[in-house]
């Protein structure tokens, strides 16, 4: 008989990381996901934003795609690292627009900080080629 290994404080602590992350992932997917089908449905808060941005209504739709894009990667593992960069690239944007146009950037500065994390912490899956 062989006795199972005794866990060590690394191995430990990088599990609890891992499943801080999945749940971190999760949540801001689910952020993603529920922003981005607002863009997408038409709903009024959305529609009358990007009126405000005036780029038109294309750009809300765009919007709206890469965050449902980003929020689908952040769930798979082999696109995490490139779904919260895209992601944090959205936030970007919407950090500078919020800005320009006087609106509290918070929403958007909690969003980027957890994103960046999120990348930060996944970015060993960057070298994993997208074709394979």
């Amino acid at each position: 008989m062989s006795a199972s290994p005794i866990p060590t404080t690394r191995s430990t602590t990088a599990t609890v990381w891992n499943v801080v992350l999945w749940v971190l992932q999760i949540l801001v997917a689910a952020a993603f996901l529920y922003f981005g089908s607002l863009k997408l449905s038409g709903a009024p808060m959305p529609v009358m934003l990007f009126d405000r941005i005036g780029f038109g209504q294309w750009f809300r739709y765009l919007t709206g795609s890469l965050e449902v894009i980003g929020a689908v990667a952040l769930l798979i593992p082999r696109f995490v690292a490139h779904g919260a960069l895209l992601l944090a690239g959205v936030l970007v944007g919407a950090l500078i627009t919020n800005l320009v146009l006087g609106m509290s950037p918070q929403r958007a500065l909690i969003l980027l900080t957890l994103t960046s994390i999120i990348a930060w912490a996944r970015r060993d899956r960057l070298a994993v080629p997208l074709g394979r």
